[in-house]
């Protein structure tokens, strides 16, 4: 390694207590001759077995383990960040706790991070799970995923990928987000690359994931779209949300009074009161959007002038022999 790079290693563990010792073993295996420093971030997620007590052991004889205990099971997603914050390195690299994953493969991340990437994201090209519960959900959801956020990955569900500290902890984690940190990352233009890796079959216990999860990743997957697409332009979203409403509202408006002239009668209370209720609806959408489009141009204009008056006081704190920030 040509820069030594403060390296966390982040792996979360639910119910793993045959998998992680040998998962330490093999990270120390594959780290130490690096000649980095770096820590190794155990999660548990609310194991119900030995985990946790093997991941205390263990940082009881490892002062590079640091051990985070959940309550119960949040999954994931919840537990990798949870990882992520408490995590102190340059770079951090996430993988799972199944001995699936191979550490000997992050040497290769850490030369991709070298050469500017910031995010880099496993590719299992030989995967070892099962066709019909694993590999066609996730072909299928790979390409679904590629599709909606223009963004060709072709091993989203891979959880070993490594990321630059300074652009994951800004990026929130919920649900089944943890897949999509690769289409979330690159709305603020990351570098962003693919490693082959090894994949190896599951040794001890039973996998935790299934078809179950299906729903949760559509979900995720509109959530994303709508970031990628709206973030920066709150008004344009909330336009379109309010123009159906607009359309019903202005078309029973339309109706009520056209009946009412038509049969020289009063107008119809319940239908012209629907009319006014679709309409204001779409007003306080709009209000809505346009107060997102100002929050927006706000926050955007505080840090360019943050910015600004940052590289004024670094220049000036250089002219009279202070450390600028």
């Amino acid at each position: 390694m040509r820069t030594p790079i403060k390296l966390s290693v982040i792996v979360p563990f639910f119910n793993e207590q045959d998998s992680i010792g040998p998962m330490h073993a093999a990270i120390v295996s594959a780290v130490a001759p690096l000649q980095i420093p770096f820590e190794m971030v155990f999660v548990d997620d609310g194991s119900k077995d030995a985990t946790l007590a093997r991941a205390v052991e263990l940082a009881r004889t490892d002062p590079r383990i640091r051990v985070v205990k959940f309550r119960r099971n949040y999954g994931q997603t919840a537990a990798m960040a949870a990882g992520i914050e408490y995590a102190t390195g340059e770079v951090l690299v996430t993988m799972d706790g199944d001995l699936q994953n191979d550490p000997a493969d992050i040497e290769e991340f850490l030369r991709k991070i070298e050469a500017g990437y910031d995010v880099v994201v496993g590719w299992r090209h030989q995967r070892q799970d099962k066709l019909v519960s694993r590999k066609i959900p996730s072909i299928i959801a790979n390409w679904l995923i590629g599709k909606v956020t223009g963004i060709s990955i072709k091993d989203n569900g891979c959880s070993l990928k490594a990321y630059r500290a300074s652009v994951i902890k800004n990026i929130p984690l919920y649900s089944e987000m943890h897949r999509f940190i690769p289409a979330m990352a690159s709305i603020a233009g990351t570098r962003i690359a693919e490693v082959k890796v090894r994949h190896h079959a599951r040794r001890f216990g039973a996998s935790k994931y299934g078809l179950s999860r299906i729903y949760k990743v559509l979900l995720d997957l509109m959530v994303i779209k709508t970031l990628a697409s709206f973030a920066a332009r709150p008004l344009l979203w909330f336009g379109l949300l309010a123009l159906p409403l607009l359309i019903a509202g202005m078309s029973v408006l339309g109706y009520a009074l056209t009946a009412s002239l038509l049969h020289n009668s009063a107008t119809s209370l319940p239908i012209a009161g629907s009319g006014v209720i679709f309409l204001t609806s779409a007003f306080i959408l709009l209000c809505s959007g346009a107060l997102g489009e100002l929050v927006y141009n706000l926050s955007d204009m505080r840090e360019h002038d943050f910015a600004r008056l940052t590289q004024r006081v670094g220049r000036r704190g250089a002219a009279i022999g202070i450390e600028a920030p």
